[in-house]
């Protein structure tokens, strides 16, 4: 197993530590979360970097990089709905954005078709990663109370739409760029 895949399998493993102290709440323990999704984060690009540089970009990382990416964002906001600081309906655009980008890649693999990251894809994912991180300085900053700060409250709400938008944004761009692929697929039957 190649330095990269394990860098992506440790972020991994990182995740249900993080989703504990998360979900715990109290300064402490959100002090800590942070500090694991940070260092989750920086992983993501350390290994992304290490597999550049040293030539280990595999099949397994391109499958497992993306997916522990997602896993770590859609757990922050799973525990950020949990405790009621952002809206249900956000999250469930952001999910879906990522099942259907998932089963266009899916569907492009089995063209022999990569999709690769575009710019909005990297926008996005940089901005969920600085949002999380802004919600999580604004609780440790109010003590979890965002009533005690109107400032810290509405700069809570304005990352989840932020995120929301940017998502939809970069879900929008992913698809305009390869709608030849579900036009052929919605048209085409499958001979068997």
């Amino acid at each position: 197993m190649t330095l990269a895949n394990k860098i992506t399998l440790a972020r991994i493993a990182l995740i249900p530590f993080f989703i504990v102290f998360a979900c715990m709440g109290g300064t402490a323990w959100d002090a800590i979360a942070l500090v694991l999704f940070c260092l989750c984060s920086v992983t993501d690009f350390l290994d992304g970097y290490v597999a550049r540089k040293y030539h280990q970009v595999t099949d397994f990382g391109k499958f497992v990089d993306p997916l522990a990416d997602k896993l770590l964002i859609c757990a922050a906001m799973c525990v950020f709905v949990d405790r009621g600081y952002m809206a249900g309906w956000m999250v469930f655009i952001i999910l879906a954005r990522e099942f259907i980008i998932t089963s266009l890649r899916t569907i492009a693999m089995g063209k022999n078709r990569v999709l690769a990251a575009t710019w909005t894809g990297k926008v996005k994912t940089c901005t969920q990663i600085a949002g999380i991180i802004i919600i999580f300085l604004c609780l440790l900053f109010t003590g979890a109370d965002l009533s005690i700060s109107k400032t810290a409250d509405v700069l809570v709400q304005l990352c989840g739409w932020v995120m929301m938008l940017m998502t939809l944004y970069s879900g929008y761009d992913y698809l305009h760029r390869n709608w030849d692929l579900v036009a052929e697929g919605a048209t085409k039957p499958k001979i068997k």
